[in-house]
């Protein structure tokens, strides 16, 4: 028969009355993928085709899933569902039932080689009901369409396709491919040793009266398998209800969350705000103090480059002492006697030596001091320098910490959007300041009579 497609029931999504629980674990899944990326896999090359030629962009398809979802010609997938025997001749838990689920999962092994042009995407035998039946979630296709995308749904294009031509009211492609499946499964039955009773088939032999009673009895079937079948359907709305409504309060539960997540990020976020100020005042007094610290290198510099200056003038008037004439001791004259040469060469030259050496101790006296100072004050510099440096990459690492917060801020106003952010931000700073005012004492005033 035809099913209504509920594919919440056949992966037991949720669980019908008729369905008993410890043995759903007895069940098979074929298999089960999600309707949107088959349709994805199926139609997206064929989407693309038929958008660029069209140009006029209102006769493009943005999305051909929900095209087809909210159109009235064809149905979004086809279900189909093979029962051998009932209840009393093949019991769920009776041998035949275990022999009915060998012949099912047979059958359901070629049943997509069978028909290429149906894409099943979920297939589920059930042995938690009465009786074992498979059902079989398809989506028929054709290719090399002159209509509409070249490949598309249709399900009497697909069923011709494969060979089911139909003609007649009676017999279309659907009911000849039904015939032909219920031969295929007669087929495998036939090697387990299980006759198909074709029931109803032979009526050569009966009155118009007793024949149109019979069809009226299969109409009443009919009509109570679809109100069965609606019951099922209205359990299985109820349960997704059921579930939706849970599904809202543990969503309403992560919202909560977030807002609170947001809340702790605001407050995080303030205080990095208020960091991030005293870090800029802090580092333009770090970019002063360097400043001038390159002054007082520079003066430094200076004043030891005087102190080599000094000292390559001072070993110049040393080289002097050796070569020049004026501070030679000049040979005696012949005829010069000895306190002659004493007084008149001897000890003048000695004089100005004193002089000189004199002088030299003096300045050497003020450039060593001079030079002590400044390397205490050179030491001194060393030393404020590396403070500095410690200092700066402190800073550094703040910022770097304060940065990955403005990161992550930003990653949630991606998540929740700018505006919601800003408006939970608001949020907590007026909480904040009512906490504030809260805690603010208040002042009582005596009123004089």
């Amino acid at each position: 028969m035809m099913g209504k497609g509920s594919v919440n029931h056949n992966t037991r999504a949720f669980t019908a009355k008729n369905v008993d629980k410890e043995r759903s674990r007895d069940n098979v899944e074929f298999c089960h993928s999600d309707i949107k990326e088959v349709y994805h896999n199926l139609f997206d090359e064929a989407l693309e085709r038929y958008n660029a030629k069209q140009k006029r962009s209102d006769r493009k398809i943005d999305d051909y899933y929900e095209k087809i979802r909210r159109g009235k010609q064809e149905k979004l997938f086809y279900e189909v569902i093979f029962q051998i025997g009932n209840k009393d001749d093949m019991n769920v838990q009776s041998s035949e039932g275990k022999l009915a689920k060998d012949i099912l999962c047979e059958f359901m092994e070629q049943f997509q080689k069978r028909n290429p042009n149906l894409f099943v995407f979920s297939s589920h035998l059930h042995m938690d009901e009465q009786t074992p039946h498979i059902h079989i979630d398809f989506v028929p296709f054709i290719r090399n369409s002159k209509r509409g995308l070249d490949t598309r749904v249709s399900l009497k294009g697909a069923l011709s396709e494969q060979g089911f031509k139909g003609g007649t009211r009676g017999m279309t492609e659907w009911n000849e491919w039904i015939e032909a499946e219920k031969q295929e499964l007669s087929k495998v039955m036939g090697r387990y040793g299980v006759q198909w009773k074709q029931l109803g088939t032979h009526n050569k032999h009966l009155s118009v009266l007793d024949f149109e009673k019979q069809e009226r009895q299969k109409e009443v079937a009919e009509l109570e398998q679809t109100i069965s079948g609606s019951k099922e359907e209205l359990s299985s709305i109820l349960h997704q209800q059921i579930a939706a409504g849970k599904e809202t309060e543990q969503i309403r539960k992560e919202g909560e969350a977030i807002q609170q997540e947001v809340s702790e990020l605001t407050a995080t976020n303030l205080l990095l705000k208020e960091q991030t100020e005293i870090l800029a005042e802090d580092k333009e007094k770090l970019l002063s103090e360097n400043e001038k610290l390159e002054k007082q290198q520079k003066k430094l510099q200076q004043e030891i480059n005087k102190m080599v200056q000094s000292k390559e003038a001072m070993e110049r008037n040393i080289y002097a002492y050796d070569e020049d004439v004026k501070w030679q001791l000049v040979e005696p004259g012949a005829l010069m006697s000895a306190k002659a040469y004493r007084d008149k060469k001897a000890l003048p030259l000695v004089e100005k030596l004193k002089e000189v050496v004199k002088n030299l101790t003096i300045k050497c006296v003020q450039l060593t001091e001079q030079g002590k100072k400044l390397t205490a004050k050179v030491d001194g510099q060393k030393k404020q320098i590396s403070r500095l440096t410690d200092k700066v990459m402190e800073q550094s690492d703040a910022i770097e910490r304060l940065q990955e917060k403005a990161y992550d801020l930003g990653r949630l106003e991606r998540h929740l959007g700018k505006e919601q952010v800003q408006l939970i931000v608001e949020r907590s700073k007026a909480l904040e300041q009512a906490e504030r005012a809260n805690k603010r004492p208040k002042r009582a005033f005596e009123v004089s009579r």
